[in-house]
């Protein structure tokens, strides 16, 4: 019933359309995708902020009608805004979640991410991610690892790209048939760093979130390889999809002047990077002073962040699902768990000073 109701009103719909099979949903301020197969089966790309399991649901049942589920759920990256309510619907709907093998310490309670920097971009939202959430998640009864020969679960038209420099196990999904390109954060079409961007939603290609990216050598190899695609279609985690010779010429443009334009002119990660490996963050940069005042940002921007905050740490207490038990050969794919002999897991609501992963300011 919802979901007729939404076809017939469109300013209820809870979709977005990308290319033929592709669909967005936009959750606060982070897009995620339902792309789906001839066959009628399909999958999540990324899982938006905590708290949107109920609109990703509506926005599948729109699509694709009631009590469907997709095959697996996969992952661009592990950053909060796209991991928010990945555990909920995998435990709901009973399937795994893909991700490369150097994003799983995020994954399963074993290390942070190198630490957000807020004194890049000069906007509201990198001013504000000290408050994003930091701390590492534990889903590591439902991850699985992408399959190291480019395959997709779920997807047999499209390959996956490994992309890193915003994380390191960053990874992007390619139609070759309509050179379609869901690039996460590779890269995004609008301004990362600005609140009015959020709002506005300009299209214009620009490099991964200032704030958020850890090393910036990797990121542009990253930009190059995704522009040598020729991408005709190009939907990212922020910001509207992109398309046809504007998209390819604004592409070009962020490769060729990309230590110009995307990169901060300082900032922790511009001289050097953080380095992680598949255990999770080996060392970080010493922070650098914010060019605002912690207190300013805060007094001129506190309606905001109190808003955002909320979002994105507001966690849905009205339901609660039980993780569904897989039984021997039941899982859709092959199983391809992370390798053993990893840390201990931490308990991800309390980093331990102690653990290396862990001990940076």
């Amino acid at each position: 019933m919802e979901a007729t109701e939404n076809k017939k009103r469109p300013g209820t719909r809870q979709t977005f359309a990308v290319a033929p099979g592709v669909w967005g949903v936009k959750t606060i301020f982070v897009n995620l995708y339902l792309v789906s197969e001839p066959d009628g089966s399909w999958v999540l790309i990324d899982a938006g902020v905590y708290g949107s399991a109920a609109k990703i649901k509506r926005a599948v049942e729109e699509v694709f009608g009631p009590y469907s589920r997709p095959k697996a759920i996969l992952l661009t990256h592990g950053h909060f805004d796209h991991i928010g309510s990945a555990k909920v619907l995998a435990a709901e709907w009973g399937v795994p979640i893909y991700a490369h093998q150097l994003e799983m310490p995020y994954l399963t309670g074993r290390s942070s991410y190198p630490p957000p920097d807020p004194s890049v971009g000069g906007g509201g939202m990198a001013y504000i991610s000290f408050l994003y959430p930091k701390k590492p998640i534990n889903i590591s009864d439902y991850t699985e690892l992408l399959p190291e020969d480019g395959t997709v679960p779920g997807l047999p038209d499209w390959r996956w790209l490994h992309t890193p420099g915003h994380t390191a196990g960053h990874v992007s999904f390619f139609r070759e048939s309509d050179r379609v390109l869901i690039a996460g954060d590779a890269f995004i079409t609008r301004d990362g760093e600005s609140m009015l961007a959020v709002m506005t939603q300009k299209r214009e290609v620009h490099g991964p979130p200032q704030y958020y990216t850890s090393d910036w050598a990797a990121a542009h190899h990253s930009v190059e390889k995704l522009a040598a695609l020729n991408p005709n279609i190009a939907a990212t985690g922020h910001g509207l999809p992109m398309r046809g010779q504007e998209l390819q010429w604004q592409l070009d443009e962020l490769v060729k002047n990309f230590w110009t334009e995307a990169v901060p002119t300082h900032g922790r990660y511009v001289n050097e990077p953080a380095i992680t490996d598949e255990l999770g963050v080996i060392s970080v940069p010493p922070a650098t002073e914010s060019p605002v005042p912690t207190v300013l940002a805060a007094a001129g921007l506190v309606a905001a962040a109190g808003l955002t905050y909320w979002a994105l740490t507001h966690r849905n207490g009205k339901h609660e699902y039980r993780a569904r038990k897989y039984k021997a050969g039941e899982r859709p794919f092959s199983h391809n768990r992370p390798a053993k002999g990893m840390p201990p897991t931490i308990d991800p609501e309390h980093d331990d000073p102690q653990i290396h992963t862990n001990n940076y300011p």
